[in-house]
């Protein structure tokens, strides 16, 4: 049982190191999105992947633990989470200690990551509305002012400038 608790607690401090790691890299989204740095965005999602990819493979190696400490200890998986282990570990303050002090740390970094995430996508989405904003400019810059724009029987004809909204050459 002593093994499967040092694992776990080992597992859980790689756990907060990596979303650590991964809140810093999706605060430094946040400045792209603001400076519209496409190369470095797509350099930043590389990363990001990598981060979220190593911390499934660790949320898998933790929910194994997790399933091992539950059969030793002869309660159900579902129901053990990090707090009610702490729990169990009365007998043993250090690794109750640990626990909690972990468990703490996760929720703070995870509120951090959820803080950033919901910053990139507001960022987001006001570039986005700033592209479509600038692609109605671009069209309606296009268009010609209908009152001024009469045929020789002093009719509105209401026409574009030019056939399409890009030039190019064939």
């Amino acid at each position: 049982m002593a093994g499967l608790m040092d694992n776990l607690i080992t597992l859980l401090d790689e756990e907060c190191k990596a979303y650590e790691d991964l809140v810093k890299v999706s605060s430094q989204k946040t400045r792209t999105i603001i400076d519209g740095d496409i190369e470095k965005m797509q350099q930043i999602t590389v990363k990001e992947q990598e981060l979220t990819d190593r911390l499934q493979g660790m949320e898998n190696k933790r929910l194994e633990t997790v399933k091992d400490i539950a059969v030793v200890i002869n309660k159900e998986d579902e129901n053990l989470t990090i707090t009610r282990l702490a729990e169990l570990m009365d007998g043993q303050p250090e690794v109750q200690k640990e626990l909690i002090a972990l468990r703490d740390r996760l929720k703070v970094v995870l509120g951090d990551m959820k803080d950033v995430n919901d910053k990139n996508e507001m960022l987001l989405k006001q570039a986005i509305e700033m592209v479509e904003f600038d692609l109605s400019l671009v069209k309606s810059m296009r268009q010609a002012p209908e009152t001024a724009n009469y045929d020789k029987n002093a009719y509105n004809t209401g026409t574009l400038l030019g056939n399409s909204g890009f030039d190019f050459k064939q």
